[in-house]
């Protein structure tokens, strides 16, 4: 074996497995495409220590960190392939290297499927947001919405007036008498016509305009998009995959191994609700779990 452990993604939950296995003096090589998740939010809220830091300029530190052990390599490529070989693992990289470890640690991130709605997409991470965790605080007591997409949106709804009046945006979906009566509690305003596009200047959200040329006030725009994995690794694997609330979950167990020895993932692609603070959590469990099976398996 080339290296004690890869690490396939070197976002929050990667960066943070890996630090703690090149501070065991083992091996590790990370596998990066530069494209984290999060890339579209210019502030990270919530990290401890963090709070209102461009989530870039963390990693960028966090890269400079990792590289200071002389066990730890971090390389910019993309993992194509992945397969069990005797003792190990053997990983396929787009340039044609192939690459062997004892452990995989994956943490390759999601992909987030928008709306196909006009002013949408550029908006994303902005005034387009996903978790009021995240981003609820800065947008206090201003008018807010959720964009209906699965049942869940009721859920969310009902947690975004928290921050401020709420409406929920149909976008042409019915609901059920139960569910608007729990939203009519929380002093939601439901909002049934579809929605024809997002209006404000630049990547500022001022309006939502409706199919029957009406428009409604609004300063930031809640949805839960579907996640996709972003790669076909842990399935190449054979690793168990579950359908979460919001897309596929690889499997793991308190460890963060998968269903397949010496398989780990970590982060938003194992693991429901998501947060920058949930995966570094995820990713050093990860990484002194599979030190302590390096030191004991």
């Amino acid at each position: 074996m080339q290296h004690d452990a890869i690490i396939i993604g070197g976002g929050f939950a990667g960066l943070a497995a890996a630090t703690y296995l090149a501070r065991t003096r083992r091996n590790v090589r990370v596998l990066d495409t530069g494209k984290p998740r999060n890339r579209f939010a210019e502030a990270s809220h919530g990290f401890l220590g963090q709070d209102g830091s461009n989530p870039g300029d963390i990693l960028a530190t966090a890269r400079v960190q990792l590289q200071a052990y002389d066990t730890a390599e971090l390389t910019e490529a993309k993992a194509r392939e992945a397969r069990a070989v005797e003792d190990g693992f053997a990983v396929s990289l787009a340039n044609g290297e192939e690459i062997t470890a004892r452990k995989l640690i994956l943490a390759f991130g999601l992909r987030d499927e928008l709306p196909d709605l006009p002013g949408l997409q550029e908006r994303w991470g902005k005034t387009v947001l996903h978790c009021p965790y995240c981003h609820g605080f800065e947008f206090s007591d201003r008018q807010l919405g959720v964009l209906y997409r699965t049942p869940m949106s009721i859920h969310q709804t009902q947690l975004i007036t928290e921050w401020g009046p709420t409406t929920l945006y149909l976008n042409g979906a019915e609901l059920s008498g139960e569910d608007a009566a729990q939203l009519h509690a929380r002093g939601v305003r439901i909002e049934p016509a579809p929605v024809l596009g997002l209006a404000g200047e630049g990547t500022d959200l001022s309006a939502i305009e409706l199919a029957d040329d009406r428009s409604s006030t609004i300063s930031a725009l809640y949805i839960a998009p579907r996640s996709c994995l972003n790669s076909t690794v842990a399935e190449q694997l054979g690793a168990r995959i579950d359908e979460g609330p919001m897309g596929p979950i690889i499997h793991t167990d308190g460890d963060k191994m998968t269903t397949v020895p010496g398989l780990y993932a970590a982060g938003d692609i194992a693991r429901a609700p998501h947060s920058v603070s949930w995966a570094v959590a995820d990713g050093v469990t990860a990484g002194t779990s599979a030190h302590r099976a390096l030191v004991f398996g």
